[in-house]
Parts: structure tokens; sequence; C-alpha cells
């Protein structure tokens, strides 16, 4: 099987895009700026839809679907979300089309929307406008409400996964009685994303706040999660905002609190979106292909048969029947691979390709000796090991592989976590070694805006763990009394 993937030492960029069209996982769509997320891919986001659903419903939400159309005059109501959102929106104007005679179809113009209707960006306007209907009094609150759904953001430069114009996400959108309620419930889901993000991606975060400038549009804080690439560039990986009453405001939500008065609500958003596959892509694969943690690959273990002749192959698969019962039971997915059509090598070359962590092979010696040959995609490492006992052995090397691939990650970034103590440094930091840079900033979204422009470096985010220390910004040399992450980022 010719892989044919660009190293990601030569042209990271390509090196992505071969994995992400090689490894059967999404391609280009007909439709410009979309994607089709293929069978492989789409297993990948059921599985971190799966787990992330459990760990929603853990912390007492509840999931419910809203409308994919959002009247125009709902965004018009809170100043800065319509600000924010307002050059991504793709809007409906019709709502017919017509045969002009001359075989062509077009837009029936006499079929004109009495008002525009705008294509889901996020739906924090649709909702708080429900929410209107839903709550009276303090017993109303809180409302924990997720909603898995598409959305729409007309992008000009795509990427698959990480930039498109359509992607899959999930949205929490949630009511409560006091500030110190919203808040927490907004801290409580960027600490959900960060343990699934190290747990089950693998991943290393920095949890933090973001700058006023980089805020969700409406929020009055937005938390987040930070990752960083092999390439040294920074991934947004989730977001939780805080959006105090601003919401409840422009779309008059009040209850009656338990003091018999009239107060707005208060309200919080989070999501996490199919990009999480990219940050999965770009975190941990190398230039065989991907590199999957277990948890979150769809299949685990794949067992290849090597065999001459059909009574071989017959007694390969009455071993590895009873086999796959046992990792079954231990809730490994499995998939025996005796198809004909292909032989040994291509088999070996597809799976290491489609990253998956352990690979066996089992021919007509390894059934005589007891023993059976396995690989391990994220070391790439072949050895023999007995056929006794090996569903347990499996078991253990699989949380293994997990813990590998998280330490693997977590060391490059302790690695690509500078501190620059001037501009020029900062900016030899950026153009060579690359990565978090931690550095003083005077506060000033002037000062943020100079940098991004001359440096293409963002301010990633204030880390929550940061310890105050006295210094002075980098550009303007200005009193600080904290560090911030900065980083070229996608």
């Amino acid at each position: 099987m010719s892989k044919g993937i660009t190293s990601k030492e030569e042209d990271y960029s390509q090196w992505y895009n071969d994995i992400v069209l090689k490894a059967d996982l999404a391609e280009h769509s007909s439709v410009r700026g979309c994607m089709v997320i293929k069978p492989y891919g789409y297993s990948i986001w059921e599985k971190m839809q799966a787990v992330l659903d459990q760990k929603f419903k853990d912390t007492g939400h509840s999931n419910a679907y809203f409308p994919l159309f959002i009247p125009k005059s709902y965004f018009s109501k809170e100043a800065s979300h319509v600000d924010g959102f307002a050059t991504e929106c793709a809007v409906v104007t019709h709502y017919r089309l017509k045969n002009d005679g001359n075989g062509n179809i077009i837009v029936d113009e006499d079929a004109k929307l009495e008002e525009e209707l705008i294509v889901r960006p996020t739906s924090e306007t649709i909702i708080w406008n429900t929410y209107r209907g839903w709550i009276e009094s303090y017993r109303d609150l809180p409302i924990l409400v997720n909603q898995w759904a598409n959305v729409v953001r007309w992008e000009m430069r795509t990427r698959l996964f990480l930039r498109t114009a359509e992607f899959l996400w999930q949205e929490g959108h949630t009511a409560h009685a006091t500030s110190q309620e919203a808040i927490e419930e907004t801290e409580r889901m960027l600490d959900v994303y960060a343990d699934f993000a190290e747990n089950w991606m693998g991943l290393p975060v920095v949890k933090g706040k973001k700058t006023p400038t980089e805020r969700f549009a409406g929020a009055l804080d937005t938390y987040c999660i930070e990752a960083l690439m092999q390439d040294g560039k920074a991934l947004q990986a989730g977001t939780s905002h805080f959006l105090g009453q601003n919401f409840a405001k422009a779309f008059d939500v009040k209850f009656t609190s338990k003091e018999g008065k009239l107060e707005h609500v208060w309200a919080t958003s989070w999501g996490v979106s199919t990009r999480l596959i990219g940050a999965l892509i770009m975190a941990h694969s190398d230039d065989s292909g991907l590199v999957l943690p277990p948890k979150l690959a769809p299949i685990q273990v794949v067992i290849v048969p090597v065999y001459k002749d059909a009574e071989d192959l017959q007694n390969t698969r009455n071993y590895v029947d009873t086999l796959i019962v046992e990792l079954k039971k231990m809730g490994v997915s499995v998939k025996f691979d005796d198809r004909e059509s292909q032989r040994p090598g291509f088999k070996f070359a597809e799976y290491e390709l489609k990253g998956v962590p352990i690979r066996l092979a089992i021919g007509a010696r390894d059934m005589q000796n007891g023993t059976v040959e396995l690989a391990r995609r994220d070391t790439k490492e072949k050895f023999t090991v007995p056929q006794e006992g090996l569903a347990n052995y499996i078991e253990n090397l699989l949380e293994e592989i997990q813990n590998n691939i998280y330490k693997k990650a977590s060391d490059y970034r302790a690695a690509h976590i500078t501190e620059a103590n001037s501009y020029e440094e900062f900016k030899q930091l950026l153009d060579g070694k690359a990565g978090f840079i931690s550095a003083h900033w005077d506060g000033t979204a002037e000062t943020e805006k100079r940098i991004k422009d001359e440096t293409k470096a963002t301010i990633r985010c204030i880390p929550l763990d940061n310890k105050l220390e006295d210094g002075f910004c980098i550009l303007t040399g200005k009193p600080s009394i904290q560090r911030v992450l900065f980083a070229r980022a996608y």
C-alpha cells in the first residue's frame, strides 16, 4: 500500500492534509468550504461524542435541539454578538425555486421572506428567545441544556476539520439565578473539557482566560483550553463562556427571586467541535500516518492472519474467535481482517496509516509455538508474545500506549514553553523554536493588536494557574503583573 504522505518536517500543512485524505477521515465536498466526514473519521467523532455526552449528563445536563434558522432580528438584540458574527453569516432570503421556462431552475422572486433567516452560526439568540417562555421563577432554574448540532460560519480559507464553512459541534447553554452559579458552571465545563483532552485525547492543555479582545462575542469572560501542535502552533481546543446577563437583558428573560424581586437571569455557553479531530491528528501523528490514543481509536486491536491455505486460516480463526470474545468482554474493540483480496503487507500498512494502536499478526508457525507477533503503533516496536494470557496483556498495553502518547505530547509542550523578556527575543523565538511564549504584556488592546499585526502571534490565554510577578511589557516597557501565553495559532 503506497502511503504517499509528505514528511511533516518538509511541509507540515501538506502532511496534515495527506493524513486526513489518505487515512480516509474526510474529503472536500462539491460544496465550497464544506467537507464530507467519511465513516472512519466519523467513527472517531462518535467516540468523542459518546464520552463527552456522558460527561455532560454526569454533570446534570440534558440534550435538546433548537432550530437551524434564526430570524435576523434576533442578532440585532445583542450588539457585540452581531458584530462578532456578521461577516460569517449565511442568509436565507427566499423559500421557493421555479423553472424559468428554458429548463433552468431559478429563485422565485415572488417568494421573498418577510424577514431573512440566518443559518445558525451559534445558538445563543434562538435559545435565549426560547428560554423567555421557560423561566418565570427561581424554581425554574437552573436550566442545564446541551445541543449536538451543525453550525455554519462562512469561512473564506478552509482546512479539513480545522476550519470549514459547516462543522459539527456541541453547544451547552445554561441559565442560573446568580452570577456565582454561572461562573461555577463556566469553570466546571472547562474542567470537563480539560479532563477529556488530557485523559481521552492524550492532549495536554493549558486552562486560561481569553483577553477582552479575544472573548466570545457577547461574553463577559471566555475560558479556554489551549493545546500545542507538533509544528509549534497553538490550537484552541474548547471554550466556556460566562455571558453575564447580556442575553437575558437582550431577550428580556427575567425570574422572580426567592425574595420576590424580578431579576435578569445569568447565562453560560460552552462548546467543542470536530476540530478536535484535527487536534488529535496534529498532536500525535507521524510520517507513517495517524497515531490514535486507544481510548478514541475506532479499532483498538487488529488481527491479521498470515496463512498459506484454508487449513492454516481455519486454525488461526479458531484461536482468534476465542481471543475476540475475551477482548470484547474487556471492552476492547477488535477487528479480524481475513480479506483474501489483500496481502498481509498491504493490511499492515493500511492499519499503520489509520493509527490502530495494536496489530497482531498470526501465522502457522505462531500457532505451533503458541505465540503472536505484536506491533505497537505509537513506538513502531514489534515483538513476539505468548498467546497465553494475551487478552490481559493487551488490556494493560492499551493503557500503557495511552499514557505514552500523552507523555510524548506533554514532553513536547514542556520543551516548547519559553519565557521571553524582550521584543527581539520574542520574535526570534517565534521564528525559531515556536511553541508557547510566556511574556509580560501591559494589558492594553493596542499593544495586543500591534504584536499580532507585526508577528501574527496572539495571546492564547492568561493561564488560570498564573503566578503574579512584577515585570515589564515586552513591547512598551510598561509595568505588568503577570506573564501571558503567546503563540501563532490555527
